[in-house]
């Protein structure tokens, strides 16, 4: 009987054995070197999820990785694109069972903005000074002769294809020692969290019992400014509006009609400009209710080593908004953010015309203590009381006769935001994975700036959650010539490696 069992670990990918001798720095980075052509591979294949097609092949393409790592996987239909459901074969009911969460689309891409032919097509390149960036053969890449300061230059090559490719260096590893991870593995993986996930939250309520877990690893986004390991224990929601002012019915000549018609971008820049004071704080009474920064969390906050001179250096701007005095302290308020506006036609297309419209796009990133229905009803009263009158549709007629100002106002919650705190179990297994893999205690964030989808799992499973980014800071992610430095591609294969490799105790 124990010659049968001892047959049956070693023939499952992750066999029963749970402690690891741990491998140096080299053999992680020999195998995360390695890896590269299998994530170029996976970089190749286009993921916009408008395009359900190309979602698919992602789908079948992670399928397939997954099953010849023995793990079993299941398509989660949804009213969009379908989530990806992974459990490992091997099941002890003895041990915690940790859910990790990847996505795998990407933004949009515009080729005539990237420097090389195809941004799904991987280009490996380094700096070098008074010439920029200079393309690399990928030939010149090896596990004798690379540099962490190269760079991989692709669509989703840090937002966030990087992440899962690391996992699948990092269980190799694990299948080659011999080992098993030491604890129950499942996964989620979302292709349409570039579009806000919204069948995220249906699939985890339908879902519920399949995805229950005790605690959920994500994992995206880029490390602190200074690339010290990370963990951020929080992140923001979002939610957003779309505002429409209007002048005359159609565009009019500025000569017969300017001091006459309205005109509706001036009223919008006037009606952004009600909301908040001249050093950025939202005016709006109420707003910042509910946000208070007492002695604990301001050391939790202090404890993060920005710079901030070197953050302003950064963004090339002279001030900062003053909602607080750090920039740590900024991300605990929601914020009210002009993401976009347009009227009429600008640069070689400029009309001398009197708009007959004009847009705002405002996203909100809301926090723990922010209710997203509360603030959007502060805006529109806000906007009413500045004399509006608001529809949720294109004014009639008889509206635009009997309103002098009409305001559209249409907005959508995408999640709400969530936090962790430091002292939860999560919280001290993922320290001491990162403390064993970098000798150091990794920087701690109580939540980070950008907003993930994760506050369906935390709300619905009941799950304490912390996110373990990866990429660089200067990785472009969502713009043209988004890049992932190899350097962190290689420390994100030996985190992957650690977080699989250490118990919770």
């Amino acid at each position: 009987m124990r010659f049968l069992l001892l047959a049956l670990c070693a023939f499952q990918l992750i066999s029963c054995k749970t402690s690891f001798a741990q491998l140096s720095d080299q053999e992680i980075t020999s195998a995360a070197i390695q890896s590269v052509d299998r994530y170029r591979a996976l970089l190749a294949i286009p993921n916009d999820a408008i395009n359900k097609d190309d979602i698919q092949k992602n789908i079948a393409w992670c399928t397939s990785a997954l099953e010849e790592r023995n793990f079993k996987t299941e398509e989660l239909p949804t009213a969009t694109v379908p989530s990806l459901f992974v459990q490992s074969n091997v099941w002890d009911e003895d041990l915690p069972t940790v859910l990790f969460y990847f996505h795998l689309d990407g933004q949009s891409v515009d080729p005539q903005y990237w420097y090389q032919d195809d941004p799904y097509k991987a280009v490996l390149k380094k700096r070098v000074e008074g010439e920029g960036w200079v393309d690399l053969d990928w030939s010149e890449l090896s596990v004798d002769a690379y540099d962490p300061d190269w760079y991989i230059f692709a669509r989703s090559a840090s937002d966030s294809k990087n992440n899962f490719s690391m996992l699948l260096a990092a269980l190799d590893l694990i299948k080659g020692e011999g080992g098993r991870i030491p604890y129950n593995l499942k996964m989620i993986l979302d292709f349409e969290e570039e579009r806000s996930s919204p069948s995220l939250p249906t699939t985890v309520a339908t879902y519920k019992d399949k995805l229950a877990a005790d605690m959920l690893v994500i994992y995206d986004g880029p490390r602190h400014i200074t690339n010290k390991p990370t963990l951020s224990f929080g992140a923001r929601g979002i939610a957003t509006l779309t505002l429409t002012t209007y002048g005359p019915v159609f565009a009019q000549h500025s000569g017969h009609y300017g001091n006459y018609a309205p005109n509706p971008a001036l009223k919008m820049s006037k009606l952004l400009a009600s909301m908040k004071d001249d050093e950025g704080r939202v005016t709006i009474p109420g707003y910042y209710d509910g946000i208070s920064i007492d002695k604990e969390t301001q050391e939790i906050l202090d404890a993060v080593p920005d710079d901030e001179r070197v953050i302003q250096a950064k963004l090339g701007i002279a001030t900062t908004d003053k909602v607080s005095d750090t920039y740590q302290k900024a991300l605990q308020y929601p914020s009210l953010n002009i993401r976009g506006m347009a009227s009429g036609w600008v640069g070689q297309d400029a009309r001398t015309i009197v708009p007959a419209t004009a847009t705002a796009e405002i996203d909100l990133r809301l926090v723990k203590e922010s209710d997203p229905y509360r603030l959007i009803d502060l805006i529109t009263k806000h906007i009413e009381g500045e004399g509006y009158f608001i529809t949720d549709a294109k004014p009639t007629q008889r509206e635009r006769l009997t309103h002098p100002h009409i305001c559209r106002l249409e907005s959508s919650v995408a999640y709400n935001a969530f936090r962790t705190d430091f002292n939860s179990e999560i919280g001290h297994w993922l320290k001491h994975a990162m403390e064993r893999a970098f000798g150091e205690t990794p920087v701690m964030h109580r939540t980070s700036g950008g907003s993930i989808p994760i506050s369906p799992f935390v709300e619905t499973l009941g799950v304490p959650a912390v996110s373990v980014p990866m990429a660089n800071r200067d990785n472009n992610q969502h713009s043209p010539n988004e890049n992932v430095r190899l350097g962190n591609y290689i420390d994100g294969v030996k985190t992957m490696y650690y977080i699989m490799t250490t118990p919770i105790k």
